[in-house]
């Protein structure tokens, strides 16, 4: 269960999004929903402020001369979108992210663009040092409106169990 109402006092409720360690299933695929449409002043703006230079990215005339002929969407605007996508699915309770791997650019992201997301779930174990908690391994995909794959990656991430998470310590 990703969404929750947790009564927390009688007649009010506080939302409780997010997996615990127990509710995680080795091949189990979740959609991330909402989309995003990417807009030109998303790139450019995320472009400037991570102060990269690539006149691919904010340069219209420059990009009309290279083989895609517009700009290209930053590839770190959209690991970016995809990754805050699947929090609330995967990582919303976690404790920390341990790693990502394998990160693959397939396809061209551009302004107009409306990209999705979702996860498989890899593997998971407990922890074998923290008896409250536990590892679990996702590969995340996203995918244009049209279906193209554009960019995967594998993140692995320390999930509490139930009853153990930082919304399970009474206010």
């Amino acid at each position: 269960m990703v969404y929750q109402a947790k009564e927390i006092a009688p007649g009010r409720y506080r939302e409780d999004i997010g997996r615990y360690f127990d509710d995680f299933v080795v091949g189990d695929v979740y959609e991330h929903r909402p989309g995003r449409t990417i807009s030109e002043a998303d790139n450019s703006w995320f472009t400037l402020l991570t102060m990269n230079t690539h006149p691919l990215h904010f340069d219209a005339a420059y990009a009309a001369k290279s083989e895609f002929g517009k700009p290209l969407v930053n590839s770190a605007l959209t690991l970016s979108i995809v990754a805050g996508m699947s929090v609330s699915d995967t990582s919303q309770k976690a404790i920390a992210n341990l790693g990502w791997t394998d990160i693959k650019l397939t396809a061209p992201v551009f302004h107009g663009d409306t990209i999705y997301a979702e996860s498989e779930v890899l593997h998971k174990r407990l922890s074998k040092s923290r008896l409250t908690q536990g590892v679990v391994s996702i590969r995340t995909t996203g995918t244009k409106e049209d279906g193209t794959v554009f960019m995967s990656y594998e993140r692995t991430m320390l999930v509490p169990k139930r009853g153990h998470g930082v919304d399970d310590i009474a206010d």
